[in-house]
């Protein structure tokens, strides 16, 4: 288990903090496997800075869309992804 930090505009740490926001899409850059913590640190995309709130979470499940085949390139293209969070 590692923990791995990383920034979070406001209106999301706090849909987060809120617990209505249970997901992260995140660019594949960096190695996590479940069980690793993320230290989601809330940083202010205007000011530039960090505002102190923080939040931990376990991570239990990951999807890396590069390896997913489920449309081809036109529907991409055409429609784009979406997340959808579910409880």
């Amino acid at each position: 288990m590692k923990k791995i930090e990383k920034k979070v505009w406001p209106e999301y740490f706090q849909q987060i903090l809120d617990g209505d926001k249970k997901y992260e899409l995140r660019l594949a850059d960096f190695d996590c496997q479940p069980g690793d913590v993320l230290l989601l640190k809330e940083w202010d995309n205007k000011t530039k800075k960090y505002t102190g709130r923080e939040i931990e979470k376990e991570v239990t499940s990951i999807l890396k869309t590069k390896d997913v085949k489920f449309w081809n390139e036109e529907e991409i293209d055409k429609h784009g992804f979406q997340i959808i969070s579910f409880k």
